[in-house]
């Protein structure tokens, strides 16, 4: 049986948003509470971003001790932080993803990573790739993108739709789980 760790991204600036994103509204919950709950499936959760933030979250926040605001930051936290070699990686703006599709990822993460056509995140990844992420951020190669060129990644075909993000309000779709 594989164990996973859940590593909620939560640290992005929101700059297109206009407010904190992870606090917007969907459904009666906020984008935060949808993803940590999408991960409830995994055997460990871990959500990473920025304390100095001050995020009135509903679970502790592990800090990704960097000033840097980018994806690979958090996700290199996370994955430091990991009491398991798999880890499945949520943005917090992927309000329409599903449990199966974050195990579909896990299931085929056979080496480095497995990622959905549309980029690396959401991401399964093994700690593995934890130098090689830490070699790109020291570069100043911040695009998580670029990173995985390094790895082995198996790309997964995951419906599209799953995989909207949301960057401003009017990205929210009416309900989670209803394009």
């Amino acid at each position: 049986m594989t164990v996973v760790t859940g590593i909620l991204l939560v640290g992005g600036g929101s700059s297109r948003f206009g407010s904190p994103k992870a606090l917007a509204r969907l459904g009666g919950k906020t984008l935060v509470e949808l993803a940590w709950e999408r991960l409830a499936w995994c055997d460990e959760r871990i959500a990473v971003g920025k304390v100095a933030d001050r995020l009135p979250l509903p679970f502790p926040l592990l800090d990704d001790g960097s000033d840097v605001r980018a994806p690979i930051v958090g996700l290199v936290a996370g994955l430091r932080a990991a009491s398991c070699d798999l880890v499945v990686a949520l943005p917090v703006d992927l309000p329409l993803i599903t449990d199966e599709a974050l195990r579909t990822l896990v299931f085929h993460c056979t080496a480095d990573a497995a990622v959905p056509q549309t980029g690396p995140l959401p991401g399964a990844y093994r700690r593995s790739v934890i130098p090689v992420l830490e070699r790109s951020i020291r570069a100043g190669k911040l695009g998580l993108r670029g990173a995985l060129t390094e790895l082995a990644v198996r790309v997964v075909a995951l419906d599209p739709i799953l995989l909207t993000n949301v960057n401003s309000i009017e990205d929210l779709p009416l309900s989670p789980g209803k394009p």
